[in-house]
């Protein structure tokens, strides 16, 4: 019998710990692994690149690059608010992160640059954009994707979100 190895269609669990500049930045260990279907692009391009052809039990350290994960920082997306958009009891100061609503109702991520006079800059960027991510995985579980899942492009499991 061959290990299964991972392949388009496959629901594959992995725990896994993601530094940046050697700093743990998410990580599963002490909760439940991630589940993804595979080929779907339910997580970064890079990432589900190198988890090809991998067997359970099996763990490797994956580099991604900035472009093949959250992508470089975007200059056009700092934009200036001014300071009585914001709700009155929000600490304006850099660094606090919030969910904005954009134009289609979805939610959007953003946290302050700066805070000069009236004027509020947000960084719209993701906060790993431009970050070369440093994946430690390890595949601890694999079986084939539903039909349902495979309609919907995403692994449903125990824990539906």
């Amino acid at each position: 019998m061959t290990a299964i190895k991972v392949t388009d269609g496959q629901v594959v669990s992995m725990q896994y710990t993601l530094r940046v500049d050697g700093k743990v930045v998410d990580s599963s260990e002490g909760g439940d692994p991630l589940e993804y279907l595979h080929g779907a692009a339910n997580i970064i391009p890079g990432l589900e690149r190198e988890m090809d052809g991998m067997a359970v039990g099996e763990s490797k350290t994956v580099i991604v690059s900035a472009a093949d994960g959250y992508g470089e920082v975007n200059e056009e997306a700092f934009i200036e608010a001014p300071v009585s958009e914001f709700p009155k009891d929000m600490p304006l100061k850099p660094g606090v992160e919030m969910e904005l609503t954009g134009p289609d109702g979805e939610p959007m991520y953003a946290r302050i640059e700066s805070v000069e006079g009236e004027t509020v800059t947000l960084n719209m960027n993701h906060p790993l954009a431009g970050a070369e991510l440093h994946f430690d995985v390890k595949v601890v579980g694999m079986r084939n994707a539903t039909d349902e899942e495979m309609d919907h492009g995403h692994a449903h499991g125990a824990h539906h979100h």
